[in-house]
């Protein structure tokens, strides 16, 4: 493994894991030059993943992509970084799991939605602002009674 500091590719694993979910390794390493030290993660290879949007192209499936949605959503809420790694990992473990090569932009979005939803409401409405592309404020509405009216039934 290559040394994120001086580059050098002699490096000791000091410590090895299984993260939260099980679904990675997490080794702490140290360069054997500089003696720094750094994480790496080892997580199963997956087979490619195509998103078919809306407009009916297909690109790779982008992780990124999520996350940037994401917090873009929580900005300035109490949404700590672990809580949105959290639940990136288990918004991917939900596609993931789905054993499909191909999946529409729109079940991303209402995986995202859903899981954001129980994370913040705020975020939530934000979320669903961009995502379901708001006209006008009537719309917004509409999207603000389905979510208190869900949340007074539970």
């Amino acid at each position: 493994m290559k040394c994120p500091y001086c580059g050098c590719i002699e490096t000791k694993v000091l410590d090895s894991r299984p993260n939260d979910d099980k679904t990675a390794i997490r080794r702490r390493r140290e360069c054997e030059v500089c003696h720094k030290r750094f994480t790496t993660y080892e997580k199963i290879e997956t087979i490619p993943l195509m998103v078919v949007k809306k407009n009916g192209t297909t690109e790779s499936y982008n992780r990124q992509k999520i996350e940037n949605g994401i917090i873009q959503a929580c900005y300035k809420r109490h949404v700590t970084s672990q809580t949105i790694e959290k639940a990136l990992d288990e918004i991917e473990n939900t596609i993931f799991s789905m054993g499909v090569s191909e999946i529409d932009s729109s079940t991303i979005g209402e995986i995202v939605m859903d899981k954001i939803k129980a994370v913040d409401p705020v975020a939530y409405v934000r979320f669903a602002s961009v995502y379901r592309q708001f006209k006008d404020v009537n719309t917004f509405i509409d999207e603000l009674r389905t979510f208190i009216d869900i949340d007074d039934k539970q």
